[in-house]
Parts: C-alpha cells; structure tokens; sequence
C-alpha cells in the first residue's frame, strides 16, 4: 500500500512545484519590466535635465550679448558727442572756432 500512496502524491507535488517556478518565472518578468521601465523614466529625466541646462547657458549667453550691445551702443554715442569731436578737434588738430565776426565772405565771379 505505502508503494501506491507514493506515486499518488508524486504527480501533484510535481504540478505544484511547477506553479510555483511559474509564479517565480513571472515575478522576475514582472520585476525586469518595472526595472525597464525605471530605467526609461531615469534616462527621460537625465535628457530633460540637459536640455534644461543648455537653455539656461543659452540665457545667459543672451543676457551677455545684450549687455554688450548696450554698451557698444554707449560708446558709439559718446564717440559721436558733438562735445567730444570739438575737444579732439582743438586738442590733437589744433583747430578752434572762429568768432563770426571774424569771418569774410568773398563772391566769385560766375
């Protein structure tokens, strides 16, 4: 009788064994598409990241130009100051304005 009882309860440990190897088997599946999907999310983030730092140097790249601009902006004016052409006229030609009494008009014959 015990050689009979045996093999009764072989088959079902058997099925029993292979649900649970099953069960294993789609568990680490499941674990392996969550890490995956972890993993999408990690690197969408790390890109956005980046692309978050490229706009901020481009900002400030712009912020910098504008600036600059600005101040060339300044400097053509100043360069172009009626003030500053008459001292650089008098200082480094030697040129001076002349009263207007002082000047004499000639006609040309035609």
């Amino acid at each position: 009788m015990s050689s009979i009882a045996q093999p009764a309860r072989a088959p079902r440990a058997r099925a029993a064994t292979r649900k649970r190897s099953w069960a294993l088997g789609g568990g680490v599946v499941w674990i392996l598409l969550l890490a995956a999907l972890l993993a999408g999310v990690v690197a969408v983030n790390v890109a956005v990241l980046r692309l978050n730092l490229q706009l901020d140097e481009a900002g400030r790249e712009r912020t910098e130009l504008k600036t600059d601009i600005a101040e060339l902006r300044s400097e053509i004016s100043s360069a172009a100051a009626t003030t500053r052409i008459e001292r650089l006229a008098e200082g480094e030609l030697g040129l001076v304005e002349v009263d207007p009494e002082d000047t004499t008009y000639i006609q040309l014959g035609k």
